[in-house]
């Protein structure tokens, strides 16, 4: 069961966004002190992500029974594989627009006259990333180690484990079964009653980023944050559009349908911040609920689009930078090796800068990690289009499994998508 967000929503963010960039520009002292507006509703979103999660995902694979094994691992490995191809695609795309767009030629960086100190961190915490490390990682040492850390694939792999012990163990298992059915009003009740502060925690977030790094700070970097933008317009409106077409939808309707949760995750560059949301309005759009349990957390952890095709733009973008030559070879070396650290960027504290780092770093070849000292002053910028693009690739690829699946009622989400 789910609880729609306040009615109008998106038309409040919009407003908050807008007065945030005002505040922002003309103000910005004052508005780089309303940084906590936005990080407070985050972290408030963040607190329901581990336990809606774990109870649909639950709750979804104990009342399937006896099926519960054989969907499980029928869907996680149709889901997989669509990961895999979408993300390899927008990994393309970003590649062949960098490459062609040439964002960085002409800055003439030497890295040798530039203060590199600031990215020491993503240094640090930059380290050969394997497959051994990818797979050990998914299992947590403890039960509660998982919701502590919010690792979404360790909780993943724990409400699986629970599920389908609870789909064996008889009228046991079916009364704790109900129970966690039943906790799911109360969790919803409290995503409606955190949605109402979105328009807060946007006007905090947007004033913060205007404030802090002004609209000025873009012209430098112009040519790669536009080439960014247009690269993951292109991913949405082509990649996303077909797919989304030959699962029924129209990408326009599902933009209306789910246009409160678009405009939050692009004034927060949060996509986390409407995970919650998104499992009951997946439901009330008439996907299964074990489904939307299993294929929603799954997407966020290995279905990031906007960040894989951040990660080859700005691969393009430091090489040409610094004047290194990159050949075919680098690049789809560095494909390769991105088809696996990006999927560990969910389970790496930091995000994309870090993942970025670990990537070069097992790499190990011509564009050293000090190069991401270029992005530094623009990527707050670039986070809204990373997080959008991520954000259309969950809604798209959660629907386009549940249509795979034979999990999704059409009539019903006919009604909702005209609602």
């Amino acid at each position: 069961m789910s609880i729609s967000n306040p009615r109008g929503l998106y038309i409040q963010v919009i407003a908050a966004i807008a007065v945030g960039i005002v505040l922002g520009h003309f103000y910005p002292s004052f508005a780089v002190q309303l940084k906590p507006l936005g990080d407070v509703f985050i972290s408030m979103i963040k607190l329901l992500v581990a336990p809606i999660i774990f109870v649909t995902v639950v709750v979804g694979i104990a009342k399937a029974g006896g099926e519960s094994g054989g969907r499980v691992g029928r869907l996680s490995l149709k889901a997989i594989i669509y990961f895999e191809i979408v993300t390899t695609l927008a990994m393309v795309i970003g590649l062949a627009v960098g490459h062609f767009v040439h964002p960085g030629v002409g800055m003439n960086v030497d890295l040798g006259t530039v203060d590199t100190s600031s990215v020491a961190s993503y240094k640090t915490a930059a380290k050969p990333f394997s497959v051994v490390d990818f797979l050990v990682h998914i299992v947590p040492s403890s039960l509660l180690e998982p919701f502590i850390r919010g690792e979404m694939l360790q909780i993943l792999f724990l409400s699986v484990l629970i599920g389908l012990a609870l789909s064996r163990t008889g009228e046991t298992g079916k009364k704790i079964t109900s129970a966690l059915d039943n906790l799911t009003l109360p969790l919803f009740a409290m995503v409606a009653m955190i949605m109402r502060f979105a328009p807060v925690g946007a006007f905090g977030a947007m004033a913060f980023t205007i404030g802090r790094f002004g609209v000025g700070s873009l012209s430098n970097l112009g040519t790669l944050l536009l080439s960014f933008y247009i690269t993951c317009a292109l991913f949405i409106g082509i990649v996303l559009g077909v797919i989304a077409h030959f699962s029924g939808f129209s990408l326009l309707a599902l933009a209306r349908y789910f246009k409160d949760e678009a405009v939050i995750v692009l004034a927060t560059a949060s996509n986390e911040a409407v995970l919650p949301a998104l499992v009951g309005k997946m439901e009330r759009l008439g996907c299964r609920q074990d489904v939307v349990g299993l294929a929603l957390p799954m997407s966020y952890a290995l279905n990031l689009d906007g960040a894989c095709i951040y990660y080859t733009v700005a691969l393009a973008f430091m090489a040409q930078a610094i004047n290194v030559d990159l050949t075919w070879a680098d690049q789809l070396t560095f494909l390769a090796i991105l088809l696996l650290t990006s999927k560990g960027s969910a389970t790496v504290t930091g995000g994309g800068f870090i993942t970025l780092a670990a990537t070069l770093a097992t790499v190990g070849g011509k564009v050293p990690v000090d190069a991401m000292i270029l992005l530094i002053g623009i990527d707050r910028f670039m986070s809204e289009a990373r997080s959008f693009t991520n954000f259309c690739g969950n809604v798209v690829g959660t629907i386009a499994i549940s249509r795979a699946e034979g999990a999704i009622d059409m009539n019903q989400a006919s009604r909702a998508l005209l609602h």
